[in-house]
């Protein structure tokens, strides 16, 4: 096999039985749906209707509801170093005063050779060259493609399909990439090196079938990733109402199908397994005889299902089930308390869970002794069946897998994205396009807005102030100017009465010396 599909090389186990419970995680695969579609617009020869076949990366950011159209640029490169060089590839450019070809003009989609580093890798580097979208060009046929796909000399075709997973490392990643096929990436390959221009769109769409969403989460009780999320999304899920139907997945694995029952019925994985290794969690330690085994997280996970069936199926909200979470992180959430009975039964009590109900819901779905099935958790093994979920967390909306890191901003706009026109709930109206999602849910407004901008009667009143101000400048300016004025008046007046009074004297005095003349 020229490479591999899924890379777990980075994992540890504490034991072959414990890798070939991951190692049936990353056996589902399937294709991506409609959640998303390449097209070539220039040339107009290579549009295809409805688009090019192709594989979503399952990291980066994609922006659900909305669509990236640029100009493509190929690296004629594997892109395997950090530095990338931008003043290469096709098509051929005009040189700047250096001699060399001036850099990909941003925004742009770089188009990438498969092979030679990860595809978390190649996405990086581009992502640090400046592209806003990547596309994989595969360089290897698929027995499936036939004819239609021509392989390079010396090179064969290839049974199974490429999925372009995260390699652990794909957090910082926020652009988005597709894989697409070697028979349809040649042709645009071949207009690049012609130096002619190409343009791809990459869009993303959630469908939204009527006016009401609906969302999942796939976890595990021991998941770290997704506390943040489950810590913070209940208030959305209140906001959203009857408009969302929200349904929680615990992620546990067919004991059978992975050797841990014997024919005899016996349970082949120690304490990974209930049910006499019908059901199987990995240990979250890596350590078989302390701390918190899978049998333990499987029970958890039964605890939450039944939890989520008594309070949260029939109004798709689950309030209590979001509280229970919470109690639970808080309480219970080490490797003293994950497993105590009393902890579990004062955090749901807080919660205002009914812990009777959930026993009898333990209970009657067939329990954890024995070779027996339990219909709760054998519905969450067929859920997963058909959803493929292959790395954890993982949310859907719509049926839909979402990408990217699992954050309160990237499911609320997903799940807003996912109403059909006109039927979207207020709360999406109000806080989608905000830019401090979690804190509009919260007060209800957003005021990452008012931070920015100014209401009218506010930028009124500011004009009034502003008026009525200069009118005081402008009034005791104009007084000051009166009273110079009187000043240099009365200075004037006193300067030339004396003047005056010399005047009258000297007249006075020349008359009486005419008298007695």
């Amino acid at each position: 096999v020229k490479r591999k599909i899924i890379t777990v090389s980075t994992m540890r186990f504490s034991s072959p039985i414990t890798a070939t419970l991951v190692a049936s995680l990353f056996s589902q695969t399937t294709a991506n749906g409609i959640s998303s579609k390449l097209q070539v617009h220039l040339p107009h020869t290579l549009s295809k209707p409805g688009g090019y076949e192709h594989r979503e990366a399952l990291f980066g950011i994609p922006p659900y509801g909305a669509s990236l159209q640029q100009s493509v640029y190929y690296a004629d490169s594997e892109l395997c170093d950090d530095t990338v060089d931008t003043h290469g590839g096709y098509p051929i450019r005009s040189k700047d005063s250096s001699g060399k070809m001036i850099p990909w003009p941003a925004p742009y989609i770089l188009m990438v050779d498969r092979g030679g580093c990860t595809f978390v890798q190649k996405v990086r580097n581009a992502q640090r060259a400046g592209a806003a979208g990547v596309i994989i060009a595969d360089d290897t046929c698929l027995c499936t493609a036939g004819d239609l796909c021509t392989p390079d000399p010396g090179e064969e075709c290839e049974s199974n399909e490429p999925i372009m997973a995260d390699d652990g490392s794909g957090a910082d990643i926020t652009i988005p990439s597709f894989l697409m096929f070697k028979e349809d990436a040649d042709p645009v390959k071949a207009e690049l090196k012609a130096n002619h221009n190409v343009r791809i769109e990459m869009a993303w769409a959630l469908p939204n079938p009527d006016a009401r969403v609906e969302y999942e989460l796939w976890t595990i009780p021991t998941d770290k990733i997704s506390e943040p999320f489950q810590k913070e999304f209940k208030e959305a899920a209140i906001a959203l109402g009857k408009h969302a139907q929200f349904t929680p997945h615990m992620y546990i694995y067919d004991g059978i199908k992975s050797g841990c029952q014997s024919d005899d019925g016996e349970n082949e994985c120690y304490n990974l397994c209930t049910n006499s290794g019908r059901y199987c969690a990995t240990d979250p330690d890596n350590d078989l005889d302390h701390g918190i085994s899978g049998a333990d997280v499987v029970k958890e996970s039964l605890r939450r299902i039944c939890i989520w069936k008594i309070h949260g199926d029939a109004d798709g909200i689950g309030v209590e089930w979001w509280d229970y979470i919470n109690e639970f992180m808080f309480r219970c959430d080490n490797e003293k308390f994950f497993a105590n009975e009393d902890c579990a039964k004062d955090a749901m009590q807080h919660a205002s869970v009914d812990y009777n109900k959930v026993q009898m819901c333990m209970k009657d779905s067939g329990g954890l002794e024995g070779d027996v099935k339990n219909t709760v958790l054998e519905e969450q093994l067929s859920a997963k069946e058909t959803s493929g979920v292959v790395i954890l967390p993982a949310t859907y909306v719509n049926n839909t897998p979402l990408r990217g890191e699992l954050e309160f901003a990237t499911v609320f706009k997903a799940i807003c994205a996912g109403f059909s026109k006109g039927s979207e709930p207020q709360v999406c109206i109000q806080c989608a396009n905000c830019k401090e999602e979690l804190n509009c849910v919260l007060k209800k407004k957003c005021s990452s807005d008012a931070t920015h901008s100014v209401s009218v009667p506010i930028f009124a009143a500011a004009l009034l102030s502003m008026f009525l101000c200069f009118c005081c400048v402008g009034l005791i300016q104009w007084q000051r100017s009166q009273r110079h004025m009187r000043e240099q008046v009365k200075g004037i007046l006193a300067e030339y009465m004396p003047l005056d009074d010399m005047n009258k004297i000297d007249s006075a005095t020349d008359a009486d010396d005419g008298e007695f003349a």
